[in-house]
């Protein structure tokens, strides 16, 4: 029998305490609420199904109820009041179902098992696309010919199938967070949660919640070499035997869950520094996958700067560049410390900037990194190419603002407080 999750809503405690009888009985989960104002707060931590409401409360009714909740499941109004107007306007803010006091117990249960019925389904049907787009985006940085990706590929598809830790070595840029996911997409596990979160940022306190989070599916650990020392001891329990303890709690929950982690640097050198526990890293390295950066692989460049290049032009509704053979040897020439994200980032400027006339591939490289971290200066970075580009388009329509407006695709107001914002002069261009 499928165990439901119910959230029952009724300020009168003996009809609650009926309807909790009900819906245990019938082998689901019930948690039932005495005012509806904590509906929201609920929905996030009990994650229901389906909600079954009384109409006529204190502080907020059923109707009103339907009208504030945010991101809520289907929601089955109850009343010992029912009348035709009152169903009427419960359906028509969204309501479910409508159902009178006293109820029928079959009848009840057989609207919430449709109702929760229909809720897992579309979950299911959000995940499946969710899946689709992740995959789609892995294919993009996986593309290549080289035999690196060749055996990433078979290595991933392998690694899949078990239930082993999974540890993911790469630069920044590789891509790590979608081989990860991939690795859920194509596991048993693929149905349940993909959670990702930073190490660095997890605390013991805080690791129960994660990992109930992540339970049936994959908990991913980016930059696991900068874990806090003193999550460490809870994490090896973790995946040592699938327990975890709450703060103050006497006994430990366990966890059905899978972990893949993640580093940009060499573990090795973490444990060797007091950083990373030595044994939390040999559970960690059930799998390791090391994804090459995109200099070790320069013939895989032009197919992936190529693939870039037209999703960016179907994105801006534009005609793809041209790479010339100069193009061509630039970017195979260039170390990439970015990797295939800050390919990606070119590939986006090119088409942009080529939307004002043919240029070389160069313009757009002006912008690229120079070995530091890509998350730097990003405000200098994108003004520096936005001043690049309102300054070319004013050159190109010889000081007519109204027509610089038209080919960057902007307003002209917006075109004057960008000029003024990244101090341009218009006369020093001209």
């Amino acid at each position: 029998m499928t165990q439901y999750r119910v959230l029952i809503i009724d300020d009168d405690r003996l009809m609650r305490n009926s309807l909790v009888d009900l819906i245990e009985a019938s082998g689901w989960v019930a948690k039932p609420l005495a005012r509806a104002t904590d509906a929201d707060r609920w929905i996030v931590q009990f994650q229901p199904d389906v909600i079954l409401s009384d109409v006529r409360m204190p502080e907020m009714t059923g109707l009103e109820l339907l009208q504030t909740v945010e991101a809520a499941p289907p929601i089955v109004l109850i009343s010992a009041h029912g009348d035709i107007p009152t169903a009427v306007e419960a359906m028509n803010h969204g309501a479910y179902s409508f159902v009178e006091k006293p109820y029928d117990p079959k009848r009840l249960l057989l609207i919430l098992s449709h109702a929760a019925a229909q809720h897992r389904m579309q979950q299911s049907n959000h995940r499946l696309r969710a899946r689709v787009q992740q995959l789609s985006g892995l294919d993009r940085v996986l593309l290549g010919q080289s035999p690196d990706m060749h055996r990433l590929r078979d290595t991933i598809t392998m690694v899949a199938g078990s239930q082993s830790a999974v540890l993911v070595q790469g630069e920044t840029g590789t891509g790590k967070d979608l081989v990860a996911r991939a690795i859920h997409d194509l596991s048993p596990r693929c149905d349940g949660p993909f959670i990702a979160v930073n190490a660095a940022q997890v605390g013991p306190d805080n690791l129960p919640h994660v990992a109930r989070s992540a339970g049936g599916g994959t908990l991913f650990l980016d930059e696991i070499c900068a874990c806090p020392a003193d999550l460490q001891p809870a994490l090896l329990r973790l995946i040592e035997t699938g327990e975890v303890l709450e703060p103050g709690q006497g006994a430990p929950d366990h966890m059905d869950l899978r972990i893949v982690a993640a580093t940009n640097e060499d573990p090795q050198v973490a444990v060797a520094e007091g950083r990373l526990r030595q044994d939390l890293m040999f559970r960690l390295d059930g799998f390791t996958l090391h994804l090459p950066p995109l200099r070790a692989r320069p013939d895989d460049v032009p197919l992936l700067v190529l693939r870039f290049l037209q999703d960016f032009a179907t994105l801006y509704d534009t005609a793809t560049p041209d790479l010339t053979d100069r193009d061509v040897a630039t970017l195979i020439a260039h170390d990439w410390p970015g990797n295939v994200r800050e390919l990606r980032n070119v590939a986006e400027r090119h088409v942009m900037m080529s939307r004002l006339g043919p240029r070389a591939i160069d313009d757009a490289m002006s912008g690229a990194q120079t070995g530091t971290d890509n998350r730097t200066g990003l405000r200098e970075a994108v003004a520096a190419f936005e001043r690049q580009m309102i300054s070319k388009a004013i050159q190109a329509n010889a000081g007519r603002m109204d027509d610089t407006a038209a080919a960057l695709g902007i307003g002209r107001r917006t075109l004057n407080e960008k000029i003024v914002k990244l101090g341009l002069d218009k006369d020093a261009l001209l």
